[in-house]
């Protein structure tokens, strides 16, 4: 067995707070070198590259990547759109997870309870070219039953950094 195996298996419970000092200094900035994470969690380098890599190892840490201005590239537009599946049509509904996976307009979607089956949220150039995907594209699939959206105003908080306790 080598030694990041053994490394893995002695430490695949519970992550500590040196770790969760860790994943915060990289959630808050993902570009950060080795050097300046085992600075701001007061590590040496050495020990911090081999607890870095070890929780990217165990999955802790997805993957990086760059955030870009939606404003500046011309989506303007952000909707929360809810859609409702009919029901009884499993076989579309796999048709549906597996379609908006391929649709870059679609930013996120996340099947959920209450009244729709799934709320994504979409951007979009403009409020035509909006409609022009809600209405010919999406409301299109097989076995979307409705589309409800609601258009962005203003964005307060936009993050995908997840609270971590000390």
């Amino acid at each position: 067995m080598n030694e990041d195996k053994t490394e893995d298996s002695l430490h695949a419970g519970p992550i500590d707070r040196l770790d969760r000092r860790i994943l915060q200094a990289l959630q808050e900035n993902g570009r950060i070198s080795n050097q300046e994470l085992a600075t701001a969690v007061h590590l040496s380098p050495a020990q911090c590259n081999r607890r870095h890599r070890r929780l990217e190892r165990l999955g802790y840490v997805k993957r990086y990547e760059t955030r870009l201005d939606a404003d500046r590239l011309g989506l303007g537009v952000t909707a929360f759109v809810h859609v409702t599946m009919e029901r009884g049509q499993f076989k579309e509904v796999l048709k549906f997870q597996r379609t908006i996976n391929r649709m870059p307009e679609i930013l996120e979607c996340h099947a959920v309870t209450g009244d729709f089956d799934y709320v994504c949220k979409v951007v979009a150039s403009d409020l035509k070219s909006l409609s022009n995907f809600l209405l010919g594209t999406l409301a299109q699939l097989p076995g979307v039953n409705g589309v409800r959206s609601s258009i962005c105003l203003n964005e307060l908080k936009c993050t995908s950094a997840l609270p971590l306790p000390d």
